[in-house]
Parts: structure tokens; C-alpha cells; sequence
């Protein structure tokens, strides 16, 4: 089963590449929650290709970055209501 997953692996890091682009013109821009909307997919697929490659140390860094985006996200929202 793992080498139907790794089929995915290339295209999806240049989603990442991509939405590692976008946050990072949305963090200069000043556009927290843009960052933060890009940066929390960028994450969730790094987990998944970490997982898939069995790259502890990338899979765990992500899995910690993925729980900040959350909560930066939710309190975002929480915040602005």
C-alpha cells in the first residue's frame, strides 16, 4: 500500500514548494492568517510524505508546526469575533 501512496509524494511537494511560496509572500505582505492558511497545508503534507518516507525527525517538527497553525488559526478567529 505504501507504494500506491508514494506515487503522490513528488506531485504533492510541489504543492508544498507552491504553498510555501505563497506563505512566504503572505508573511512579507503583513497577511497573518494567509500565512498561516498556507502554512498549515504545507505542513499537513511534509507529515504525510514524512510518514511516507518514515522521517522522524520531518514527521515530528510538522506534526508540532501543524498543531501551532491550528490554534494561531483558531484564535484568530476566536479573537476577531
Amino acid at each position: 500500500m505504501r507504494e500506491t501512496f508514494s506515487a503522490f509524494e513528488q506531485p504533492l511537494k510541489w504543492v508544498a514548494f507552491a504553498l510555501g511560496i505563497f506563505s512566504t509572500l503572505s508573511v512579507v505582505q503583513g497577511w497573518m492568517l494567509a500565512a498561516m492558511l498556507f502554512s498549515l497545508p504545507f505542513c499537513l503534507i511534509w507529515v504525510y510524505c514524512g510518514w511516507l518516507r518514515t522521517e522522524p525527525q520531518l514527521k515530528y517538527i510538522n506534526i508540532v508546526f501543524t498543531i501551532l497553525y491550528i490554534y494561531g488559526i483558531a484564535r484568530y478567529f476566536i479573537l476577531d469575533l
